[in-house]
């Protein structure tokens, strides 16, 4: 396997995106910025580090609220979710 490459963070259509990334950088780790459309063999063949599920302006529970491909959570990399990010990683656990 490949080694590993940085970090993703995955954005829902918040400005939040693009400051976690900032200051993920800053502490000298790649970051990319990905959509929440990303497939788990897509996330696979990045080979992240680690995830970031960003905050988002939608609420979980309203139609069409974007979501996150549920087996992204078994793919054994560390997730981190800030704010609606965390809503969203719950919610596809159940």
């Amino acid at each position: 396997m490949a080694a590993s490459h940085g970090v993703l963070v995955v954005d829902f259509g918040a400005q939040y995106a693009q400051l976690i990334a900032r200051r993920v950088r800053e502490a000298k780790v790649y970051s990319e910025i990905i959509p929440s459309s990303i497939t788990a063999a897509d996330v696979r063949a990045k080979n992240p580090e680690a995830i970031i599920l960003s905050g988002g302006p939608s609420s979980v529970y309203a139609d069409h609220a974007p979501k996150v491909d549920p087996a992204i959570f078994s793919l054994g990399i560390p997730v981190f979710g800030i704010c609606y990010g965390f809503q969203t990683m719950a919610a596809a656990l159940n």
